[in-house]
């Protein structure tokens, strides 16, 4: 069994043919979904999407480039959101200074909300970094000094340092389509030297397909793909990738039960 650990089931390219998408997937051995969100407006349908699909689970959270129109969240909204039982994650959350669609400052005090009800909940906060390695990194090293989290850094693109840090503070790594690119060689060299046991596969999807879908929608079918691709690139079987890699998965987000 595989398990896409990132999707967005609810957006454009998805959403439109859900239920074939999900069909897909499950007879390519896709064995369950963690359907994330990144803005408030999507959290009841991510949620009912996992409430109406028994191998389907929710995150609830605010995507940094949303982050300006959540200034005023709060912590008690995230919170109380946490307490469905399809919810199994919070995220995701982060820093974008590719894009900066919305202000560093309202970004980091928005990273550090989820990582507080993280904290409170035991809930693992899903983390998107780009181009914010080491603001990324300093948030990450002072909230784990006020109290231990779960985490992981998903759609891994960032340098081996910043990997080997993250692993040090006890993050999962998850790898999306973007392993199977030509021009992804450093991120390769990367995937080798993740311990097993902090690896997760994902596909991110709509966006980033695999190879050889390249250039296509992506589906949590093309999971299976990265994959093949990982197991191939650690010299590894891929039953045994696919097993490890679920299994973490149960491990990391333990309110997850199918």
């Amino acid at each position: 069994m595989l398990i896409d650990s990132h999707c967005h089931l609810e957006y454009k390219g998805l959403v439109e043919d859900q239920q074939g998408v999900l069909t897909r997937a499950r007879e390519a051995g896709v064995g369950a979904f963690l359907n994330i969100s990144t803005r408030h407006s999507e959290w009841d349908q991510v949620v009912g999407t996992a409430e109406r699909e028994a191998d389907v689970f929710a995150s609830v959270g605010i995507h940094p480039h949303e982050a300006d129109a959540h200034e005023n969240l709060g912590a008690d909204i995230l919170r109380k959101a946490t307490d469905n039982p399809r919810v199994i994650a919070i995220g995701e959350t982060g820093l974008d200074y590719y894009y900066d669609k919305s202000d560093r400052t309202v970004q980091q005090d928005l990273f550090r909300m989820h990582i507080g009800v993280a904290r409170e909940t035991g809930l693992p906060v899903i983390i998107h970094t780009r181009d914010a390695e080491a603001d990324t990194l300093a948030i990450l090293e002072d909230e784990l000094e006020k109290g231990a989290f779960p985490a992981l850094i998903h759609c891994f693109t960032a340098s081996q340092d910043f990997g080997s840090k993250v692993l040090d503070l006890g993050l999962t790594i998850s790898l999306s389509g973007i392993v199977t690119f030509k021009n992804a060689k450093d991120l390769q060299e990367v995937a080798k030297t993740v311990p097993a046991d902090r690896l997760l596969v994902e596909t991110d999807s709509p966006f980033l397909a695999p190879v050889p879908h390249r250039g296509k929608s992506c589906e949590p079918a093309f999971v299976a793909n990265t994959a093949q691709f990982v197991a191939d690139l650690r010299g590894e079987e891929f039953a045994q990738l696919a097993e490890t890699t679920s299994a973490n998965f149960f491990k990391l987000f333990s309110k997850a039960a199918l």
